[in-house]
């Protein structure tokens, strides 16, 4: 048996979409993209949903929005590089906090103390596809007059106390690279209440024009076109359905496994973009799946700020739970394409281990 640690699949409503655009003859930016935001808006609970061409300048936008400068944001070292880089993107400098060793999230506790008179906003990652502990962040966010962005490229359709994240901020970033819970290929989008937020995220988006040829600021080219879209409007419709098919294969696992599991905390809807274990046998663990045909993956064995280009300018903080974490994780399958037979196969292959 053959288990990849991820199967890329587009529905076949996703096929003839795309076809049905292509023959339409528009594909750039047009209506499918209006349509694909205004129905992500709502499925999130928002007022505004921008798409853009990736994550990463989803966050980066998202931050620059904000007009911020000559200041810190404070953020997870154990995440995907592009929300630290995005930080960086915008002149601003990102500064590390350590995580829970239990969820891997950023920890509300390690905020506090990273806090100074330079920080303007937290900027948490909803990582592997489980909330943070919002709850806490908004607090410390009203404590101390911050902005709060959620990095929620890994958490599409998740829910904290019934909320979905990407709502419960400032401003959310998703990701639609192939590999998520939702895809379009590349692409991303922004999430927002905000009316002005919104109104300078587009402008940015589109080298910074207000109608045609007239460019109020300097901006960027970064928007999403009808192909893509005309992906994410079906994949969206199959997102709750393919999320709680993560969440039944996890729950077995979570049941059954005879190792470390991940920890949910309570009140939140994990949707398992990635289902992480924690091994100190990780190396021999990895090698026996393997040779039993199952794919794993380590997600991530270089926290952010021990990366060469971060140390490069100057990052030398000691984050212990980072970097022990770092050590321990290991992933494994949990996509919607897994059979339970193929679920039973990787429960009973680590079990023997």
């Amino acid at each position: 048996m053959q288990i990849p640690i991820i199967r890329v699949k587009l529905s076949e409503n996703s096929v003839n979409e795309v076809a049905q655009t292509l023959q339409a003859g528009m594909i750039a930016e047009g209506k499918k993209t209006q349509q694909f935001e205004q129905e992500f808006a709502k499925y999130i609970g928002v007022k505004h949903a921008i798409t853009t061409l990736n994550g990463t300048m989803a966050l980066q936008l998202a931050i620059k929005s904000l007009r911020i400068s000559n200041g810190e944001i404070i953020t997870t070292p154990f995440t995907f590089i592009a929300s630290a880089n995005s930080i960086i993107y915008n002149n601003l400098k990102p500064v590390f906090a350590d995580i829970n060793p239990e969820t891997f999230n950023l920890d509300p506790q390690k905020i506090v103390e990273k806090i100074t008179n330079k920080t303007k906003a937290i900027m948490p990652v909803h990582l592997f596809g489980q909330p943070c502990e919002m709850k806490e962040f908004k607090e410390i966010c009203e404590d101390h007059d911050l902005y709060l962005i959620e990095d929620s490229a890994q958490a599409h359709g998740a829910e904290y106390y019934k909320q979905k994240t990407g709502s419960l901020s400032d401003l959310g970033c998703f990701s639609f690279y192939a590999t998520k819970n939702m895809t379009t290929g590349e692409g991303g989008m922004i999430t927002t209440n905000s009316d002005t937020l919104a109104k300078r995220i587009k402008l940015y988006r589109n080298h910074g024009q207000t109608r045609k040829y007239e460019h109020t600021q300097i901006g960027y080219n970064y928007r999403m076109n009808d192909i893509l879209s005309s992906i994410g409007l079906r994949e969206l419709e199959e997102l709750d359905n393919n999320n709680s098919k993560r969440i039944l294969n996890a729950e077995k696992m979570n049941s059954q496994l005879k190792i470390n599991t991940p920890k949910q905390i309570n009140e939140i809807k994990h949707v398992y973009h990635q289902y992480v274990i924690k091994t100190d046998n990780r190396e021999a663990l990895q090698k026996h799946l393997m040779e039993n045909g199952i794919g794993t993956a380590i997600h991530y064995p270089i926290p952010v700020h021990k990366q060469k280009s971060y140390k490069k300018i100057g990052y030398i903080d000691n984050l212990f739970n980072a970097e022990q974490i770092s050590k321990q994780v290991l992933s494994l399958p949990i996509h919607q394409h897994l059979t339970e037979e193929e679920v039973d196969y990787i429960i009973k292959t680590i079990n023997k281990f």
